[in-house]
């Protein structure tokens, strides 16, 4: 590439590390102290750059500016504000009209691409590359494994996408189609679905059915695809999650319905509730024994609810929201023990007041 588009890069200062590891990072213009997304890239298609950079697309981040050296490709790219669909999924805050509308959006966008004289076809829908902006359009993002419709004859060469989102033939057993997006968008929806507060089957056939292993059986085109999700999403008996909210209220264990973990559920809840209602302490009145039994079950029950995120309480815990998993964790432990010792404290205290 000529040494312009060096030059032009020459002018986005970086002003933080993104993800270090795959080189990205918040860059800043020096002369319109604008904002943008610095790539650099390893594996990419130079021609599907190019054409991003020449057209610019409604549901992706515009590409600004690109240069190749040392078959290295160095991408400026619209800085989208948003949240990525991963961390909705990890927080708790998707619905199945939410869900709906998400995957229609990237149905509009990919068939933008599936419908160019030559298709490109994405090869790397997952929710980390989809960004939900703060008007809830999703947007999709990070196009370096995508590549253009070839002999459908032929066969992926090399895996290139993510594992678990990665169509079958992306593993050399054929070749990438637009059936390849469908493939991920049903995994995408069967992982949405399994995040709701209250998981819902409505959509289990129109998954089954973007997963097909022959691409043959899968959906026709993404625009096919959009109609059946919007079928069910108007159909009141298809949209469980949001037509049965009183799912949303039951405990741990009860939201989904499922038969056996609805018994496991009761035989734990009648099993602490046995064992603390049981507890005996000769020193203490009546009274200040039942204070004390209904306050480590309430203390039980009350970390059973925040480790399985009953709806979503642990919002509230900063710690829990971290996107590393490690924190995560760690967050839970800490407000599971400090909850513990509040409980108990107080517990303490309205017995030394009112039975002393």
């Amino acid at each position: 590439m000529d040494a312009s588009c060096n030059l032009n890069i020459s002018c986005y200062k970086t002003i933080a590390v993104i993800n270090e590891a795959h080189n990205i990072f918040l860059v800043q213009h020096q002369i319109s102290h604008k904002i943008f997304i610095k790539k650099i890239l390893d594996i990419y298609n130079l021609p599907i750059y190019v054409y991003l950079r020449q057209n610019k697309i409604t549901g992706i981040p515009q590409v600004i500016e690109i240069y190749e050296e040392n078959h290295r490709l160095t991408v400026i790219e619209e800085y989208i504000s948003g949240v990525s669909l991963q961390e909705l999924m990890v927080t708790g805050q998707l619905s199945a009209a939410s869900v709906s509308h998400y995957i229609c959006d990237l149905c509009d966008i990919l068939e933008k691409f599936h419908s160019l004289p030559v298709p490109i076809i994405h090869r790397d829908i997952k929710p980390s590359n989809i960004i939900i902006t703060p008007c809830s359009h999703a947007i999709l993002i990070d196009f370096n494994t995508a590549k253009y419709l070839t002999n459908i004859n032929s066969t992926d060469t090399m895996l290139l996408g993510t594992k678990g989102y990665a169509a079958p033939e992306q593993y050399g057993f054929g070749s990438s189609t637009p059936q390849t997006d469908i493939y991920a968008l049903g995994i995408l929806l069967k992982e949405l679905t399994s995040a709701l507060p209250a998981p819902t089957d409505a959509f289990t056939q129109i998954i089954n059915k973007c997963i097909q292993i022959d691409p043959s059986n899968r959906f026709e085109s993404v625009s096919s695809l959009k109609q059946e999700i919007q079928g069910k999403s108007k159909n009141p008996q298809n949209t469980s999650s949001d037509s049965c909210n009183w799912r949303l209220f039951l405990p741990p264990g009860y939201r989904t319905m499922t038969p056996w973990k609805m018994v496991m559920s009761t035989s734990v809840y009648l099993f602490i509730s046995w064992f603390f209602l049981s507890m005996d302490f000769e020193t203490i009145s009546a009274s200040a024994l039942w204070l004390e039994r209904i306050s480590c079950l309430f203390i039980v029950l009350l970390i059973i609810f925040f480790n399985f995120n009953y709806r979503n309480m642990q919002r509230f815990w900063p710690l829990c929201n971290s996107k590393n998993p490690i924190i995560h964790y760690i967050g839970i432990l800490l407000l599971d023990v400090f909850m513990a010792l509040s409980l108990f404290t107080m517990m303490i205290i309205l017995e030394y007041t009112l039975f002393t």
